[in-house]
């Protein structure tokens, strides 16, 4: 199952065009190819298969965010991180970032 998460950017490395975004408390290496010119810190993103593909509003995400927390409340610490990891692995993709 695809999931997209909306994760806030924490840093970016332009030189290889890549950012570490913070998913539910998950950092991890993402491509921003795609928004590279525009991406900043502290906005949120929705990855797909290793790669920012858009900017999303804040508030959106804020409420995105509150959701998916409600669910992942329920689940193991361990479950948590394999479905966030995961997201990243659709039909279609080459897997994590």
């Amino acid at each position: 199952m695809c999931l997209s998460i909306p994760s806030r950017v924490v840093s970016i490395d332009k030189e290889k065009c890549t950012a570490i975004v913070d998913t539910l408390g998950v950092k991890r290496e993402v491509g921003i190819d795609f928004i590279a010119d525009e991406v900043k810190e502290g906005d949120f993103v929705l990855i797909h298969i290793g790669y920012a593909m858009n900017i999303i509003d804040e508030e959106y995400a804020k409420e995105s965010i509150a959701l998916y927390q409600e669910i992942i409340e329920k689940m193991e610490e361990e479950e948590r991180h394999r479905i966030i990891e995961e997201s990243d692995s659709c039909p279609g993709g080459e897997g994590g970032a």
